[in-house]
């Protein structure tokens, strides 16, 4: 029998009983489902991290000198004690980092953890629990802040301590409902009012949380304001990626020198990228990759056996089809090419309904959720060869069955 119309015959049977091969391939549809859906999740995640997270963070081609290290895990407590002993990020270390990085595309210091979050005020209108960081000039260029109306301020401000600020787009929304009108305006922040120079353009949301809710001042202003933070943070922009792991050395050993580190003596500082980030969520991602193929496969292995035994059932009934087919002349291969087909032409269409289904699972996820999705071109191929590869595991022994009947006891068969 050709290969094409056992595959025929197999789908006739299926459509002939298809509510049987539905719950036949419940197990397999929820199994491969729930796999891609998991995996676009975690892929989609895993971009986001990198592509929106990290560069939001960080920036651009940009890394930092920080007194902590950029790290969402677990840190003992001697290591912690160790950290909270190195001396704070000083505007001093600014000029060193420059005098080595004269290719810098900016370089800018600003507050580092805790930031604070203050209620900000115009007239009679109040934008509650917005964070308000202190910055330098460049650290606009180092996170590619575009401005929306108005302009960032200056060296100047810095130097002499003005009350200005820069707002982000959903306080400057709230407060003046077009951000341009914020511009030149009052606004006061714990009682003391600074005067608005610009409003940057809206960054959107990262898993739902908004990004534009944000009072910038110059780092001097900000720290009359709050005092100075336990950390403070160099950012540094360079032109291109390619020249940031090179950027980073000289920076270091800039550093090591000012901070008179003898050599063999562990740095008293961090120069880190968001890799950092970046490398923590990929070994959450890897967990959950371990425990994803344990839950898949028991609903796999289950889905098969359930195909095996309707297969078996399927034999039975149709023992005197079986007796008919061999007495005009189909061979016992014949017999089991015509029931392996079934079997991997059932569990086939289970791993294409769960391919469908996970992608619309994860469709919805995207839509509906912060959570990004993305179906790989991997997950799908996994997912309809897991259903070729489970019909025809379970589908052997069925078909070796029918094969071994004896044709004239399958004709007496009723």
């Amino acid at each position: 029998m050709p290969l094409f119309e056992a595959v025929a015959l197999a789908l006739r049977e299926a459509w002939t009983h298809k509510l049987r091969s539905f719950f036949t391939l419940l197990g397999i549809i929820v199994s491969v489902g729930f796999l891609v859906a998991v995996v676009a999740v975690i892929q989609g995640m895993n971009a986001y991290v990198r592509e929106r997270i990290a560069g939001a963070i960080v920036g651009v081609n940009a890394f930092q000198i920080r007194r902590d290290p950029i790290e969402v895990g677990f840190i003992d407590d001697e290591e912690w004690k160790r950290i909270q002993r190195r001396p704070i990020i000083a505007p001093e270390d600014v000029a060193v980092v420059e005098r080595a990085l004269p290719d810098a595309q900016a370089i800018a210091l600003q507050s580092g953890w805790p930031t604070p979050m203050a209620d900000v005020q115009w007239r009679n209108r109040t934008v509650g629990d917005a964070f308000v960081f202190g910055v330098t000039p460049p650290f606009v260029i180092v996170q590619d802040y575009q401005f929306a109306a108005g302009e960032p301020f200056t060296d100047v401000d810095l130097r002499q301590r003005r009350p200005v600020a820069v707002l982000g787009w959903d306080v400057a929304d709230k407060l003046f409902d077009n951000p341009e009108q914020a511009i030149g305006k009052e606004i006061r922040i714990r009682g003391v009012e600074l005067h608005v120079t610009g409003v940057v353009a809206k960054k959107g949301t990262v898993l739902g949380q908004s990004w534009d809710g944000f009072v910038m001042l110059p780092l001097s202003t900000f720290e009359t304001l709050y005092g100075r933070r336990l950390t403070t943070v160099i950012s540094v922009k360079m032109p291109e990626a390619a020249a940031v792991p090179e950027a980073m050395l000289r920076a270091e050993e800039a550093m090591r020198i000012a901070h008179r580190l003898r050599p063999g003596q562990e740095n008293d500082f961090t120069v880190d990228t968001a890799e950092g980030l970046i490398t923590f969520w990929h070994s959450l991602t890897r967990v959950i990759f371990t425990v994803v193929p344990v839950v898949v496969g028991i609903g796999i292995v289950v889905g098969g056996i359930v195909i095996m035994n309707i297969m078996l059932m399927s034999v039975t009934e149709r023992t005197r089809e079986i007796g008919l087919r061999m007495s005009l002349g189909a061979s016992r291969r014949d017999i089991r090419r015509q029931f392996v087909a079934e079997a991997v032409t059932l569990a086939l269409l289970g791993g294409v309904a769960g391919l469908v289904a996970g992608t619309g699972l994860a469709t919805m996820v995207d839509v509906m959720s912060p959570l990004p999705a993305r179906v790989t071109t991997w997950s799908a191929a996994v997912a309809v060869t897991m259903g070729a590869v489970v019909g025809l595991l379970f589908g052997v022994y069925p078909a070796v069955r029918a094969a071994r009947l004896d044709p004239v006891e399958a004709l007496r068969h009723e």
